[in-house]
């Protein structure tokens, strides 16, 4: 199940519209819980503000404990190395950490309302992250040499190699591809699209507006990325 551009907190201190966010959230978190979905992939902009208000962040912890802990079993493994994928989540996906029973695993990469900030680059997703409540992935080291490796999902027959690039400015990261300074890694052995046993899926939050010539383009990413 795919969510994105959720704003929890926009509107806080308006009487009327201040439950808004949250009240959509719950509804997404309680239908993926109602189909059994196998995991929610949030797509960026979870948060409003980059610096969430107290309220906003109780509220939201509060959600995710409520919805994404349980003894459910999780059907997923992760054949990448996770160390790679999950560098600032103790190196492993949540739901196979033995200190936590989640039964809804979350996947979400930042937006550009709550893109990592200050001089360690952290955001309030690293918060939700520290907290293994979600798989924040998607971070990257520097803007002008960007590694998107892909975390290497499988369920049964079906291979999953999701790919995320959190929000970067348009500018630069437009400056980056054109320097040709982005490299996506294919999984090992995974040489053609016509043999490829994975499907490839690509999370980014970037803007494509057509008055802007230096924003994300999709020719930018590899022909065999979905």
């Amino acid at each position: 199940m795919i969510a994105t551009d959720n704003h929890l907190g926009y509107a806080e201190r308006d009487r009327i519209r201040r439950d808004d966010s949250f009240v959509t959230f719950e509804e997404i978190l309680c239908t993926a819980k109602e189909r059994n979905v196998d995991f929610l992939l949030l797509g960026g902009d979870l948060f409003h503000d980059n610096k969430p208000s107290r309220e906003t962040l109780h509220r939201t912890l509060k959600m995710f404990r409520e919805y994404v802990l349980g003894d459910k079993p999780v059907p997923l493994c992760v054949q990448s190395n996770q160390k790679v994928n999950f560098k600032d989540n103790f190196g492993t996906v949540n739901y196979e950490d033995p200190n936590f029973n989640v039964s809804l695993p979350v996947f979400a990469i930042h937006g550009n309302h709550d893109d990592p900030t200050g001089e360690n680059g952290l955001s309030a997703m690293d918060l939700l992250s520290v907290s293994n409540l979600i798989n924040y992935f998607g971070k990257v080291e520097s803007v002008d040499n960007i590694q998107v490796k892909p975390i290497l999902i499988n369920k049964g027959c079906t291979k999953l190699a999701l790919y995320g690039l959190g929000n970067i400015r348009d500018e630069r990261l437009y400056q980056t591809f054109k320097q040709k300074n982005v490299k996506f890694f294919r999984p090992i052995g995974d040489n053609t699209a016509a043999t490829s046993e994975w499907f490839n899926l690509f999370v980014l939050h970037q803007n494509r507006a057509q008055h802007n010539k230096k924003v994300y383009h999709q020719r930018f990413h590899a022909s065999w990325i979905l």
